[in-house]
């Protein structure tokens, strides 16, 4: 007689998934899942339905490794079977000290040892005729956005990360690779491509700018070559990680064109001198004001989003304030802000006396406060405007959307009242009506 609880041979193996940390990160469990999807595997929605787990990791912070384990902990509890993969596998002994019963480890990128483990624990049973992949793989993003992934790595040395030594030097995409990738997006139903890597404006650099054909013409590896390229598409395009080289400036005619979002998200990080050599931080000697204020007289309606570090060891309050002093004048958008945490392995731990936490913490406030004036003041300037909005998500009443100048999950949203229910995916033209710290309020009038 047969166990009713003892899984028949034909049971479709299925996997749940865990994927932390960046988009970068997102965009591998994408490929993994892609590929295993290919091959039969189902994805489940919990452990505790599933054959196995498998936890996309982050180790760029120690808060961010702390989460990965407390993730790998947690799937072990409810599932028992765990392959752990991402930032953290490129050093597996943190993870093996932990938790030795996972079954294995693999670093970032590798996602032919991921899907090899899978194989060993759970073996595939591929049905041909059943196990359908769309031409654009699986997405783990809303149907209307996806990240594109041009590079992988990054040849800087900045002293408080350690991407380079999880993710290695930079490696680019040939750009007609990037751009069919592209077109199939698109051609599924994608309206926003944001483009994503370590270092999006060094792309190309190591494979010397090469040419690749793309409908019909050759298109160089080259961060604006490929820019244009892709406005070429008729969709959004979103630019992020753009470390602002001097070639940067090449981008800003093709966004006052709308070829591509008036959008840049630069990662900054900070703005006194001497900080910035300890970062050693890639065109820290760029006149970045003159360069902001040139850049808004060809775009007058460029959205600047950043990121900061406050509190980066042998930070003074003359630097602290130096810092302040610049943010007011460069009057950015959208700033994200974070205390220094010091990561093993990072070069910035030993550079200077470290900045004591309450410090720290005292001038993320500072900060926060300031940016805050800074982004109020900015979003006022709006009310009465009309912008083009992407719904995100609809309600009985307002839906929510973003307008060019906010990227998905970081920056803030546009609520929307309309006389007819919305899409998710559906662009309208919203008067906006009022504005608060991070959001905007308006009315659709016209579709």
């Amino acid at each position: 007689m047969l166990d009713p609880t003892e899984k028949p041979d034909t049971a479709v193996p299925k996997v749940s998934f865990v994927s932390l940390g960046c988009p970068k990160a997102l965009v591998d469990s994408e490929r993994i899942i892609t590929r295993l999807r290919a091959e039969g595997y189902e994805l489940a929605r919990d452990h505790q339905g599933s054959d196995l787990v498998i936890v996309n990791t982050c180790g760029f912070l120690d808060s961010a490794k702390a989460e990965s384990l407390a993730a790998i902990g947690s799937a072990l509890k409810e599932n028992g079977k765990v392959i752990v993969t991402g930032c953290m596998g490129a050093e597996p002994e943190s993870i093996s000290q932990a938790y030795p019963d996972v079954l294995a480890i693999t670093g970032p990128q590798q996602y032919e040892s991921v899907v090899e483990a899978v194989h060993r624990a759970l073996p595939p049973q591929h049905d041909p005729f059943l196990d359908l992949v769309p031409p654009e793989g699986i997405k783990l993003t809303p149907r209307h956005y996806a990240y594109l992934k041009i590079s992988e790595g990054c040849n800087n040395r900045c002293t408080f990360c350690i991407i380079p030594k999880l993710r290695g030097d930079l490696v680019s995409r040939q750009a007609g690779d990037v751009l069919r990738e592209a077109e199939k997006l698109v051609a599924a139903g994608v309206k926003e491509l944001l483009v994503i890597s370590q270092d999006t404006s060094a792309y190309g650099l190591d494979i010397k700018y090469a040419a690749s054909p793309w409908r019909g013409q050759d298109v160089r590896a080259k961060f604006v070559d490929l820019t244009r390229a892709l406005g070429e598409l008729g969709v959004w395009v979103r630019l992020h990680y753009v470390y602002p080289y001097p070639h940067v400036d090449d981008v800003i005619p093709l966004m006052a064109e709308r070829k591509v979002l008036p959008y840049l998200d630069i990662p900054f990080q900070h703005a006194a001198p001497d900080v910035l050599k300890r970062m050693k931080r890639p065109a820290a000697q760029e006149k970045t004001l003159e360069r902001i204020a040139r850049w808004r007289e060809i775009c007058p309606d460029l959205t600047l989003r950043s990121t900061f570090i406050v509190g980066f060891p042998g930070e003074t309050e003359a630097d602290f304030d130096y810092l302040l002093q610049w943010l007011e004048e460069a009057a950015l958008d959208r700033v994200g802000c974070f205390k220094y945490e010091p990561v093993r392995g990072a070069v910035a731990n030993d550079s200077a006396p470290p900045v004591a936490d309450e410090v720290k913490e005292a001038r993320w406030h500072r900060f926060m406060q300031a940016q805050q004036k800074i982004s109020t003041r900015r979003l006022k300037r709006k009310i009465g405007t009309r912008q083009q909005v992407i719904i995100d998500e609809v309600g009985s009443t307002v839906a929510k959307g973003r307008s060019m100048a906010d990227a998905p999950e970081i920056d803030g949203a546009v609520y929307v009242a309309s006389r007819r229910p919305l899409r998710v995916g559906e662009t309208a033209t919203v008067k906006i009506e009022r504005a608060d710290e991070y959001d905007l309020h308006g009315s659709v009038v016209g579709y």
